[in-house]
């Protein structure tokens, strides 16, 4: 069984095609419950998101600012497993034909078996992982078991990272990158920042994958202005406030599925 690296990259390419950025959610699986969670992915992409990425619930989740670290302790405690992950993309992927990644911490999966986690997620029929924590020098193995599934591996890239660096992760990604806009954790800010703009030029210098940018998105003014400069404008915090502030579940669905629209307006330039 293949995974759906090519559907990523088609979905990204019809994106550009329209004169638009791709437009990527984060929610993170088990939240709130197992069956929750999957209704939330599938509400962000009836609601205009192109690609879905499902957050794996890690312990201690170094990117992970306040709003998601208080999901993944609900799921967590919930009790959420790596099969209730690949259920929720495979339920998700299949009520769709959209795009799902997994976004994950590496110790999850070097635990669990690296075989073992891209088969079932090519099974599932996942596109591919973004990793934010597995050095570049250290992704051997994983992409050799990636490549053979069919699976993207998405690298993030920071301010921080200079031109040489930037080159070396580039060339050993796929699918697209993942440009943190900023340094820090995740979270809604008033502004992304001109670094963001200035780390996708030094990215594009160095690969024809797409840029989307992550990190601090929030809103379809803010998704407007990262879409004048990115190939895909990615926003996790925001969604799962949503469903945090939310007063029932119907309700949290509901906010998921409004917030998509809106940036899905704002990555068209509707806003």
């Amino acid at each position: 069984m293949s995974g759906n690296v090519q559907l990523l990259n088609d979905t990204l390419a019809a994106a550009k095609s329209e004169g638009r950025a791709a437009l990527i959610a984060y929610l993170p699986a088990g939240f709130p419950t197992v069956t929750g969670g999957i209704e939330a992915v599938k509400a962000a992409l009836d609601g205009g998101a192109d690609v879905v990425e499902v957050g794996l619930p890690h312990s201690d989740p170094v990117l992970d600012g306040p709003v998601i670290q208080t999901a993944d302790d609900i799921a967590l405690r919930g009790g959420v497993k790596i099969a209730d992950v690949m259920r929720t993309v495979r339920e998700a992927h299949e009520a769709t034909g959209k795009p799902i990644l997994v976004m994950t911490y590496w110790n999850p999966i070097d635990r669990y078996g690296v075989e073992r986690f891209t088969a079932e997620l090519a099974e599932a029929g996942g596109a591919g992982c973004i990793l934010p924590d597995l050095p570049v020098q250290e992704s051997a193995l994983w992409r050799q078991h990636a490549d053979k599934h069919g699976l993207a591996t998405v690298f993030v890239v920071a301010p921080s990272s200079k031109d040489a660096r930037l080159a070396e992760i580039t060339a050993a990604g796929s699918g697209f990158v993942y440009a943190a806009s900023l340094m820090g954790v995740t979270g809604t800010r008033e502004s992304v920042g001109a670094q963001a703009e200035d780390l996708v030029r030094r990215t594009r210098a160095t690969t024809d994958t797409p840029v989307c940018v992550g990190l601090g998105v929030s809103n379809a003014a803010q998704a407007a202005e990262v879409a004048g400069f990115a190939d895909g404008v990615i926003v996790g915090s925001a969604f799962v406030k949503r469903m945090l502030d939310a007063p029932d579940d119907a309700a949290g669905l509901e906010g998921v599925r409004a917030l998509a629209a809106d940036l899905a307006k704002g990555v068209r330039g509707q806003a």
